[in-house]
């Protein structure tokens, strides 16, 4: 009889990072359903709820990044390395896992490097084109690295990698819904071209600005909208919305917990360049505007976004930019169905399927102590 697996995932901060970690857990549950799963996240972060909600422990470490703008902070910030590399070590021989994933984010630094100081096999999956900080640290140390996009050897050791792909999640890829049913779900006219908008798991400024700059354009364009407006920035929306008329071609909403059927409801998606997304995007073969986020380590937002707009796979609006052009070349491009169906095309043919399951395997086969 196969041994019970003990595994730690670690990693978070954002969507990004904690969607693809739940995806890795699913896919190694699905083939080893006995196996003990412990998430190892960063105190104060979404994945200290995303997480259980998902049915997973966690435990949190007390680590943040550092304050690049006012150095005297660092103090404290190193105190808390220490004490999270203190509490990882406490946690990792409590639990004593097989193997070990770092997905990025602050918490899989000091949960990774007790790993590997222990002889616990390590993997790490990079979803972006350009390297994590705490990725790269890491890179000797580990076993194997799971990518998503070409070239990644300028980063990391090339007998380590793996490309497996971005896991994505499952809601987004099982959607049998029509487009007309997606449509009337979310209370729009199920015949009209449909754009979605979203900023990410916390929102974004930029996409929200855009917006709110141009609703006499929503207005007129004889287009409908969802929009995703993050819940950080939802209440100070509808108040601004509420001294406006009525537009029944705007759905607003704080966050979309059923991406798949948004998905399908839309012909053209306006989103920021995140790693989980664009790979979503690919799957699905969903046209997109990318807005990349100016406020994320060595730009890779921007990075993500070129690796598709130099193959033709999407449309790159600056952050800058967006408030005044970013609409306007939406309507554009959802108004000719040649380009909708070009990008369609073209972004399909770089989906990697199966992400979740490919390095399941990897993982599953490192704590059994067999070739990965």
């Amino acid at each position: 009889m196969d041994k019970q697996l003990r595994i730690i995932i670690s990693g978070g901060g954002t969507g990004g990072h904690i969607f693809p970690a739940i995806s890795i857990a699913n896919a190694i549950k699905a083939k080893r359903p006995d196996t003990k799963i412990l998430f190892v996240g960063a105190l104060g972060r979404m994945e200290m709820t995303r997480v259980p909600a998902a049915g997973y422990e966690i435990k949190g470490l007390p680590i943040c990044g550092f304050d690049r703008k006012h150095l005297f902070k660092n103090i404290i910030v190193l105190a808390k390395i220490l004490r999270s590399e203190y509490l990882a070590k406490k946690i990792v021989r409590s639990f004593r896992p097989m193997a070990a994933v770092g997905v990025g984010g602050y918490a899989s630094g000091p949960t990774l490097n007790v790993c590997a100081a222990e002889g616990i096999p390590c993997i790490i999956q990079e979803q972006n084109s350009y390297a994590g900080v705490t990725n790269k640290m890491l890179a000797k140390k580990v076993d194997k690295i799971c990518v998503a996009y070409d070239g990644m050897e300028r980063f990391f050791p090339k007998e380590k990698i793996v490309m497996t792909g971005n896991p994505v999640r499952q809601n987004v890829l099982q959607t049998n819904v029509t487009k007309e049913e997606a449509r009337k779900a979310f209370g729009l006219d199920p015949s009209k071209k449909t754009i979605l908008l979203i900023g990410g798991s916390l929102g974004a400024r930029t996409i929200n600005e855009s917006v709110l700059q141009h609703l006499d354009i929503v207005e007129q364009s004889g287009v409908q909208f969802i929009w995703q407006t993050g819940k950080y920035y939802n209440a100070a929306i509808q108040e601004q919305m509420s001294h406006h008329r009525p537009l029944p071609m705007l759905k607003v909403t704080d966050f979309i917990s059923d991406m798949g059927t948004a998905y399908k409801a839309a012909d053209l998606v306006i989103s920021r360049a995140g790693a989980s997304s664009i790979s979503e995007f690919c799957l699905i073969g969903k046209p997109v505007v990318l807005v990349p986020s100016p406020n994320v380590a060595e730009d890779h937002q921007t990075k993500n976004a070129m690796a598709l707009v130099n193959k033709d796979a999407a449309v790159y609006v600056k952050d800058a930019d967006a408030p005044a052009t970013l609409l306007k070349r939406a309507l554009e491009i959802v108004g000719d169905d040649g380009k909708l169906q070009s990008l369609s095309t073209n972004i399909r043919k770089l989906g990697l399927k199966d992400s979740a399951n490919a390095i399941a395997d990897i993982v599953i086969n490192l704590a059994l102590g067999q070739k990965a």
